[in-house]
């Protein structure tokens, strides 16, 4: 980390914020992109160097929630007729696309809150709601807020550390942990959920009639 953040230092300061920008977008397309501790040096470079803790978290959260919003209206048109037939049609059965729906329907603003915490999880949780039609009301509010308190709190941290990079790296890990911990929670019951469903809701359990 102290290799990057001597290459983040070497850069003009208008680059670092692209930089930072930028992979608070692609986040939402690519989830192995690391945005939640570039968001964090981010906050630190502010404490310790010549950024600007408010471009550091606006800018963030704003690439952020237009990527998210993107991909959302990507697949609100895009999305259905993708699961409607080739390989999507087997990804998702027409009856699964439908309890889908359903959960977005009874749980969607506050699963999309949730979803903006944990990395990875995120980038697929406004893939579906557009997928469903989820109306922009229900979308854009928690997505912004939930996004505005994670790398507002990222960048807080950073601050809050002053020139500790230790230290950072260490609340690093322990979140990055953590948060791991929640997706491999979360992945492991949709993988669930996406088996036991793949029956038919109207398949019968009993067997053939003995006359």
């Amino acid at each position: 980390m102290a290799r990057f953040i001597a290459w983040m230092n070497g850069l003009p300061d208008a680059l670092v914020y692209v930089v930072l920008w930028v992979g608070a977008a692609v986040e939402n397309v690519v989830p192995a992109v690391p945005a939640d501790s570039f968001v964090a040096l981010g906050g630190f470079l502010s404490g310790a160097g010549d950024l600007d803790a408010a471009w550091v978290a606006g800018g963030t959260w704003l690439f952020n929630v237009a990527g998210a919003l993107a991909v959302y209206r990507l697949s609100y048109v895009h999305g259905a007729p993708f699961f409607d037939r080739g390989i999507g049609r087997h990804l998702l059965l027409p009856h699964q696309m439908e309890r889908m729906a359903g959960f977005y329907d009874r749980w969607g603003t506050p699963a999309l809150f949730l979803s903006r915490f944990v990395p990875g999880v995120r980038a697929v949780a406004p893939v579906f709601a557009g997928a469903t039609h989820q109306p922009w009301s229900k979308v854009i509010l928690p997505i912004a807020v939930a996004s505005a308190l994670w790398y507002g709190g990222l960048v807080y941290a950073g601050l809050l550390v002053g020139s500790n990079l230790d230290r950072l790296s260490a609340i690093l890990a322990g979140v990055n942990r953590w948060l791991g911990i929640v997706a491999v929670v979360v992945v492991a019951g949709s993988a669930w959920w996406w088996i036991r469903s793949r029956r038919p809701p109207d398949a019968s359990d009993d067997g053939p009639d003995d006359e």
